[in-house]
């Protein structure tokens, strides 16, 4: 069922306009956690399908989210890579609409464990302007943007500039030359940094790792989900205040967040 979010977004501010209304199915203390936003092509290489997936599930065993905008290709990669519970697809159309209708299964399991999200009601169909005010809320949402493939002349690079006028970083997948020519465009522009380490990229994010020489350090992993303070003192005891007295956590209204 579609129910109207009545709580404020700080991330959307950086929009051009606060989007309101806005719509929603799922759970929406996705919201509070640590966001990445992750874009692209509806045609991906093998290569871009491969490692998109493997960077989507990196950040979310750091317990970020990974926000996309549930269209075919990259989007969905994106979505199915972090998982159901630890992504959040925001639509271009009604949420009683699941288009496209080759991702439906995946949206549907989004709706019942991660987090779905709209500015248009139940009943509007996709048009293409509504992709462009679906990408500015993807953008706005996450902390830093990540375009793993694109052309010159794409909605993916629109959503590059979105991402520059609110200050936030672009990454994009290192590509030879005639492969993703907007990504390269805004490499050799200086507007985007490669991610050449996937596991080195999402170390940034947490402290969970499969790699051998990285440490799981559950506390922090525990503290990126951002946990109440009575669940984090439930489960970790006085690391909770040890760790915020030595200014590795700190503890806002009530909740634990990362510094």
């Amino acid at each position: 069922m579609t129910s109207y979010l009545d709580r404020l977004v700080p991330e959307l501010k950086t929009m051009r306009r606060y989007p309101d209304p806005l719509f929603y199915r799922g759970d929406t203390t996705l919201l509070m956690r640590p966001k990445v936003s992750i874009v692209g092509t509806r045609k991906p290489s093998a290569y871009t399908r491969e490692f998109t997936h493997a960077l989507a599930r990196a950040l979310s065993r750091r317990g970020v989210v990974v926000v996309s905008g549930a269209a075919m290709g990259v989007d969905v990669t994106a979505h199915q890579g972090a998982g159901a519970a630890s992504t959040i697809a925001v639509m271009a159309n009604g949420l009683d609409i699941r288009y496209p209708a080759v991702n439906a299964s995946v949206i549907a399991r989004i709706e019942k464990e991660g987090l779905v999200l709209s500015q248009f009601p139940d009943g509007q169909r996709a048009a293409n302007w509504a992709f462009v005010v679906r990408n500015e809320l993807v953008v706005a949402l996450g902390e830093l943007l990540i375009i793993t493939e694109a052309d010159v002349d794409s909605g993916s690079i629109r959503s590059a500039e979105y991402a520059q006028q609110m200050g936030k970083p672009i990454h994009v997948l290192p590509h030879p030359i005639n492969v993703s020519r907007g990504t390269n465009r805004l490499l050799s522009e200086g507007k985007a940094q490669p991610i050449y380490d996937i596991e080195a990229f999402a170390d940034r994010f947490g402290r969970v790792s499969e790699r051998s020489d990285v440490s799981r350090d559950d506390f922090f992993y525990f503290c990126q989900k951002r946990p109440t303070l009575d669940e984090a003192v439930e489960a970790f005891g006085d690391r909770v205040y040890e760790a915020e007295l030595s200014g590795e956590i700190v503890i806002e209204d009530g909740r634990v967040r990362v510094r």
